[in-house]
């Protein structure tokens, strides 16, 4: 190639063909003091339901389960910030939209799926105790 070559492609002759070690795309990058945060509320919000459930520190086995899921949608939350870097911002808001679209799925999925299985009981067909009347 000639000299002329060379400076149109943004190699200078140093061998870096125009990469910079900078990877600026425009995407959230965390720093690692976001991460370690992020390691430390996940080890908390991991322990804490942890210690509840081996210490049965709240007598009532429903009001446990609720806490634990709580904590649990609080570690999902904390997982999207701080690991996956979603928030409004990035990628134009489409992260954004496809997090709505998919927890609109997800309950529509669930509550759908809770409801048939509530009311399978009442929608079955009535067998008759006495099998030697079956067909």
């Amino acid at each position: 190639m000639s000299s002329g070559s060379h400076a149109e492609h943004g190699d200078h002759g140093h061998g870096d063909h125009g990469h910079s070690d900078h990877h600026d795309d425009g995407h959230a990058h965390g720093s690692m003091k976001d991460y370690v945060t992020g390691f430390i509320l996940s080890v908390i919000l991991t322990a804490i339901p942890f210690w509840l459930v081996m210490t049965d520190a709240l007598a009532n086995d429903q009001m446990t389960g609720m806490v634990i899921m709580a904590f649990a949608v609080v570690q999902i939350v904390v997982h999207m910030i701080y690991f996956l870097h979603m928030n409004s911002r990035s990628e134009g808001g489409w992260t954004m939209m496809a997090l709505i679209f998919t927890i609109i799925l997800v309950v529509i999925t669930m509550t759908g799926s809770l409801w048939v299985m509530y009311h399978l009981n009442t929608n079955m067909m009535p067998m008759s105790h006495d099998m030697s009347q079956m067909p």
